[in-house]
C-alpha cells in the first residue's frame, strides 16, 4: 500500500518529476548502451577496427565533454524550458545524421551531437534543475526521475533491434530523431513554470539555498578531486564492458543470449536500488553512501575477470545494477550537499564533462588494449581494484565534507 504522503508528493510535484523522467529517457539516444548497438554496422560501413572506432568514439565524446564545460552554466542563467528547446533539436539532428553518415566526418559530427546533447546536456539539465528545485526530498525526486534512464536501458535496445531487423538500422535513428523532437516539446511544456517551494508534510521546504561555491572555488578545493575519482567509476566501467560485450561473449565462448538474458536482472536491481536510495539519501545524505556504493561493482568486476562460467555474467550484472542504482541518485545529491546550489549548473558542468570523458576513455582505451593483446580479464581485474581503491580514498574526504557543510569558503 502506498503511503498517503508519497502519493501526495507524486501528485504535487508530478509535472517536474515527469519532465526530469523524460530528460533522462531522451538522454538514452546519446548513451553508450544505445549507440553501441550499432557498432558492427558502423564499423562495417566505414571499414573501422575495434580500436579505430573506439578512438573515434572517444574523440567525439571528449570534444562533447569540453564543449559541456563551456555551455553547462547556461542552466544557471536560463529557464530549463529554454535550455531544453535548444538541446532537444540538436540531439535530434545528431540522431538523423547517424542515419546518413556516408563518411567519417559526418559520423564524427553525429557522435559529437549525440554525446554532447544526449549523455551530456540532457542528464546535466535534469540533475541540475532537480538538485536546485528540491532540498528536503532531493534524493526522492532524483531517484524517481532517473527511472527514465532505467526505462531506456530496459526498453530501447529491444525496440531498436526489432526495428532494425524490420526496416534497417538507419530507420532506428530516424525514429530516434522523431522521438527526441516530440519529447523535447513535451518537456518544455512541463517546465513552462519553474518549481517554487512547497510546505512538505507540515514543515518548510527551503528550495533556494543562499550559499553555494563558484566553479573556480570548487576547482581549488582538494576534496573535489577524490569525489570525481569515485563518481566517474560507473561511467568508465559500464561503457568499457558494454561497448565490447560482443567481444567478451566471443572470447568466453558464450552466446550473445547469455549477456542479453542478464540485462533484465541488471535493470530490475538498478530500478529497485535507485528508488530505495532516494528515500535513504533523504535520511542519511549522499556523502554517507558515497564511500560504499562502488563496493558491489568492484566485487562484480573481480568475478567477471577471474571466472569464465556464464554465471559470472549474471553476478556482474546484478552487482553492477546495485551500484548503478545508487549512483544515479548519488550524482544528483552529492554536489549540492558538498557545494550548495547557487552555482550548481556551473559546478555540475565540470562533473558531467568528467563523466563523459570517463565514458569515452573506457571504450577507446579498452579497444586499443584489445588491439595490443591485453585481454578483457586483466582489464576487469584492474578496474575492480580501481573501485576498491577509490572507495578507501573517498571515505575520509566525505567525513571532512560532512563536518564542513556547503558554506561558502572564506
Amino acid at each position: 500500500m502506498i503511503h498517503p504522503r508519497k502519493t501526495s508528493f507524486l501528485r504535487r510535484e508530478g509535472r517536474w518529476l515527469l519532465g526530469g523522467f523524460l530528460l533522462f529517457l531522451l538522454s538514452s539516444f546519446g548513451q553508450t548502451f544505445f549507440v553501441s548497438l550499432f557498432a558492427d554496422d558502423i564499423r562495417d560501413r566505414h571499414g573501422l577496427t575495434h580500436g579505430s572506432y573506439g578512438a573515434l568514439y572517444m574523440a567525439a565524446t571528449l570534444l562533447g565533454a569540453v564543449a559541456l564545460t563551456r555551455t553547462g552554466h547556461l542552466v544557471d542563467r536560463h529557464p530549463a524550458r529554454r535550455v531544453v528547446l535548444v538541446s532537444a533539436p540538436l540531439l535530434a539532428l545528431g540522431a538523423v545524421a547517424m542515419s546518413w553518415s556516408a563518411d567519417l566526418f559526418t559520423l564524427f559530427g553525429a557522435l559529437v551531437l549525440l554525446r554532447l546533447f544526449g549523455q551530456g546536456m540532457m542528464t546535466h539539465t535534469a540533475f541540475t534543475v532537480l538538485g536546485r528545485w528540491f532540498t528536503r526530498r532531493r534524493g526522492r525526486a532524483v531517484s524517481l526521475a532517473a527511472l527514465g534512464l532505467n526505462t531506456g536501458e530496459a526498453v530501447l535496445p529491444a525496440l531498436a533491434v526489432a526495428l532494425s531487423g524490420a526496416a534497417g538500422w538507419q530507420a532506428v535513428w530516424w525514429a530516434a530523431g522523431t522521438l527526441v523532437t516530440a519529447g523535447g516539446v513535451v518537456v518544455a511544456a512541463l517546465f513552462r513554470t519553474e518549481r517554487t517551494p512547497h510546505p512538505a508534510d507540515g514543515s518548510a521546504d527551503p528550495e533556494a539555498p543562499a550559499v553555494g561555491w563558484t566553479r573556480a572555488e570548487v576547482l581549488r578545493d582538494r576534496c573535489f578531486y577524490p569525489l570525481l575519482l569515485a563518481t566517474a567509476a560507473p561511467a568508465l566501467i559500464g561503457n568499457t564492458v558494454f561497448f565490447h560485450q560482443a567481444h567478451l561473449a566471443e572470447t568466453r565462448g558464450w552466446s550473445l543470449g547469455v549477456l542479453a538474458s542478464a540485462f533484465p536482472l541488471y535493470a530490475v536491481l538498478t530500478v529497485l536500488c535507485s528508488v530505495a536510495s532516494g528515500f535513504l539519501l533523504d535520511r542519511v545524505t549522499g556523502l554517507v553512501l558515497l564511500p560504499v556504493f562502488l563496493l558491489p561493482l568492484g566485487g562484480g568486476l573481480l568475478l567477471l575477470g577471474t571466472v569464465t562460467a556464464p554465471w559470472s555474467a549474471f553476478a556482474f550484472m546484478a552487482l553492477y545494477g546495485v551500484t548503478n542504482g545508487l549512483s544515479l541518485t548519488l550524482f544528483g545529491a552529492v554536489w549540492p550537499e558538498a557545494y550548495g546550489a547557487r552555482h550548481l549548473g556551473a559546478v555540475r558542468s565540470v562533473v558531467v564533462a568528467v563523466l563523459v570523458f570517463a565514458s569515452a576513455l573506457g571504450p577507446g582505451a579498452g579497444g586499443l588494449l584489445l588491439d595490443a593483446g591485453v585481454g578483457q580479464p586483466a582489464q576487469f581485474v584492474a578496474l575492480g581494484g580501481y573501485c576498491l581503491a577509490a572507495s578507501a580514498l573517498v571515505a575520509p574526504v566525505t567525513r571532512r565534507l560532512r563536518a564542513r557543510g556547503a558554506a561558502v569558503p572564506r
